[in-house]
């Protein structure tokens, strides 16, 4: 057991945004193959990067200069916020940079399409998994050590694959029916393959800051950073770690700044380390220093979403059962089709916040559905998602068929394709053929010369008829 100097507080945060899809009707199927709402994700990211991701990066650079590298924490940043920040605020991007360059930030590996791919194949997750770690290197400059699955989903079986990878160590709820006696303040590991260690959030103190924070109806309101750090200090003495994991969006976004959000993250980090025995660690840091005090068993999957910590937040109800289904059966056309804008929609489309807007959890968890929800309803998002997923198959069938029938029926799509092209670009031509002939009966009807060269003939004729009539007089004479 550690010494109870030997403490780590780890702060972690998820960064996330979606490719919203815009309404796509029916009747657009097979005709257009645009699916995105630019406006709406440019909108929302720049709302969002103004109010939480500009002011809490600066803040937080600040926080690590004047605590002379004692205040670290740890970051993941989805595939897709990534492209985002290039596509909208690259500014945030070049700040989350300048933060990686201090070596007191982590970030970690994930899915590169923040996906449910995990649920559905080993070769796929591992393959996002790659894909995701190559563009932090790219554009962070990092290559991750260790890694946290989309919404924090873990089993034994998706943690052994972690370890396989090479990662040293993964963040998940410390959910209770997983915990049962067990504290969540203790570093674990993989139940398959040890060498995978595992963090458990706690959630009680996650969620105060979350989404109490501003509650006034909540018997710890107002929240101060003294005030938390005398909850750490009445943890069991024998705690080791305790992880504190959020969306990063609490700081600005889902917690106004005017709540006093930001002022209860610029004083944490003196309050901890001044009135707690506890130090800030990154993940891998936490994974090095300590030794797991056993493994902990998840033989089915859990996650940190809603009350329940499970999976019914994207596969509670049979519309979300549906869509998944469908979404994986394609994966591997796509991969051997290689296309690349079949490829970039594919993993646009594999967001989990797709299936997260058609959960019916109305009751429980309504409000937390409906944050940033394009959508009136679940049957509409179902809908929309759907008429998308088909005309992506109809793309798909076209490039890459499955059967005969696909086979011939993407013959007869690229000759039907063929033959549209030779008719379009024989009507350019006639309809510039056309264009010159008109030009040209202009051109000829407003020339005066061809007058001038009426009247001349009109003259030549009269000196004609002239002399004519003379050799007629002439005749007539000599007859008398």
């Amino acid at each position: 057991m550690s010494s109870p100097q030997k403490k780590a507080l780890c702060l972690y945060f998820e960064v996330h945004q979606p490719f919203r899809l815009r309404r796509y009707r029916f009747f657009e199927m097979g005709n257009e193959h645009y699916y995105y709402d630019d406006y709406m994700n440019e909108s929302i990211m720049r709302k969002v990067a103004e109010l939480c991701y500009l002011p809490a990066n600066r803040l937080i650079l600040d926080l690590i200069h004047k605590h002379k590298g004692k205040f670290r924490v740890t970051f993941s940043l989805t595939g897709m916020v990534i492209d985002q920040f290039r596509l909208y605020a690259p500014e945030v991007l070049d700040s989350f940079r300048e933060m990686a360059s201090t070596g007191c930030v982590e970030f970690l590996a994930e899915t590169n399409s923040h996906s449910l791919s995990s649920l559905t194949n080993r070769e796929i997750f591992m393959r996002q998994v790659s894909t995701h770690r190559n563009k932090m290197i790219e554009y962070l400059g990092v290559e991750p050590t260790s890694i946290r699955n989309t919404e924090l989903i873990y089993s034994d079986e998706i943690g052994s694959w972690m370890a396989d990878m090479g990662f040293k160590a993964t963040v998940t709820e410390g959910a209770k029916h997983i915990l049962g006696w067990k504290s969540p303040n203790f570093l674990y590991c993989n139940t398959i393959n040890p060498r995978l260690k595992v963090l458990l959030r706690n959630y009680q103190l996650s969620d105060d800051i979350a989404f109490r924070f501003s509650n006034p109806g909540w018997s710890g309101y107002p929240l101060t950073a003294d005030k938390y750090a005398g909850w750490l200090n009445e943890l069991d003495p024998a705690s080791e770690i305790v992880n504190i994991f959020m969306d990063y969006e609490t700081f600005g976004e889902h917690q106004k700044k005017e709540t006093g959000i930001f002022d209860f993250l610029r004083y944490l980090p003196d309050a901890i380390l001044k009135k707690t025995p506890y130090n800030f660690m990154t993940v891998t840091e936490v994974a090095d220093a300590f030794q797991p005090v056993s493994v902990i068993h998840v033989p089915s999957p859990i996650s940190w979403a809603d009350e329940e910590r499970d999976l019914t937040a994207w596969m509670g109800n049979d519309l979300q059962t549906a869509a998944v289904t469908k979404l994986y059966s394609l994966s591997e056309r796509v991969m051997s089709c290689g296309k690349e804008a079949l490829i970039r929609d594919w993993i646009y489309l594999q967001a989990s916040d797709h299936f997260y807007y058609m959960s019916t959890k109305f009751f429980s968890d309504g409000a937390v559905h409906a944050y940033f929800n394009p959508y009136d309803n679940p049957y509409q998002a179902f809908l929309n998602y759907m008429n998308i997923l088909s005309d992506f198959e109809i793309r798909l069938n076209s490039e890459c068929p499955e059967s005969d029938h696909d086979t011939e029926l993407a013959r007869l799509n690229k000759s039907v394709e063929a033959r549209d092209e030779i008719i379009r670009q024989l009507e350019l031509k006639v309809s510039k053929i056309e264009k010159e002939y008109s030009l040209i009966q202009k051109k000829v009807g407003s020339e005066k010369p061809v007058k001038k060269v009426g009247a001349r003939a009109t003259g030549v004729k009269g000196k004609s008829e002239k002399k004519t009539t003379e050799i007629k007089k002439s005749k007539a004479g000599s007859k008398r």
